[in-house]
């Protein structure tokens, strides 16, 4: 493995674009390239684990993807109840913690309940916090924190919408990377993004290997995070993780 960057980031995000577009070159059914994305996934938890990555996140299907055809959606569905039983085990005994961030109320009771055996069966893992977003959007989750808080009675500032925030439990993304050529974030984790840094890769996920994470993470480490500050105020390490991580659970 390369030498590990002096500035490395503890939570990484990464929006996995491109699965579609990677089965379409090779003339093959979309839900093709989502199984190769599942490949992809299981590949980047063990590298972004073995470069001292704490947090992963992961842009899996979002609220807007029920849009798509019928018989991709369905081929999803299909593909999250099939990692659960494939892929679980293994990652657990790997130390990773799962935990599933979305609205559940729309999937069936199977896959829910596939959902929380998953989350019991690794809740002692300390390895590393794998965040799988499913059925997410940035606006949901800001709209189901500020319901939550005023059901609570609380006022809505913005210290009590961040601990109603579905990733409450983890510190905000230090990095937020994109594959697929795309240059937006797509209402993924809209709040807690606001200060990432953002590296928009050409390569489709499914080809998102090692060394290309390894690139993400060397250009990350040249940024000047400043947090509002000056470049003669910044000092290292840097900030991110303090502050709003207060009180948090740490992978």
């Amino acid at each position: 493995m390369p030498e590990q960057p002096a500035f490395r980031p503890h939570h990484i995000a990464i929006v996995m674009d491109g699965n579609g577009r990677w089965a379409k070159k090779r003339m093959l059914p979309r839900v093709a390239g989502h199984k190769q994305g599942v490949t992809s996934l299981r590949r980047m938890v063990e590298a972004v684990g073995a470069r001292g990555v704490r947090v992963l996140s992961v842009f899996a299907f979002s609220s807007e993807n029920w849009n798509r055809p019928d018989e991709e959606v369905s081929g999803l569905m299909q593909l999250l109840a099939t990692a659960l039983a494939k892929e679980v085990p293994s990652l657990s005994r790997a130390g990773v913690r799962i935990h599933f961030i979305g609205e559940r109320s729309g999937l069936s009771d199977k896959l829910r309940a596939g959902l929380e055996q998953a989350e019991t069966q690794t809740q002692q893992n300390d390895k590393l916090i794998l965040n799988v977003c499913f059925n997410y959007g940035g606006r949901w989750d800001i709209a189901q924190a500020a319901r939550r808080a005023a059901e609570a009675g609380e006022a809505l500032t913005e210290a009590v919408l961040d601990r109603y925030m579905a990733l409450a439990h983890v510190p905000d993304p230090d990095l937020l990377i994109r594959t697929g050529g795309e240059k937006r974030i797509s209402n993924f984790l809209i709040w807690q993004a606001a200060y990432a840094e953002l590296y928009f890769s050409n390569r489709l996920w499914p080809d998102f290997d090692e060394a290309a994470l390894d690139e993400a993470l060397a250009d990350f480490a040249g940024r000047e995070r400043r947090f509002g500050l000056t470049s003669e105020q910044v000092t290292r390490p840097n900030p991110s993780a303090q502050g709003k991580s207060e009180g948090r659970e740490h992978a």
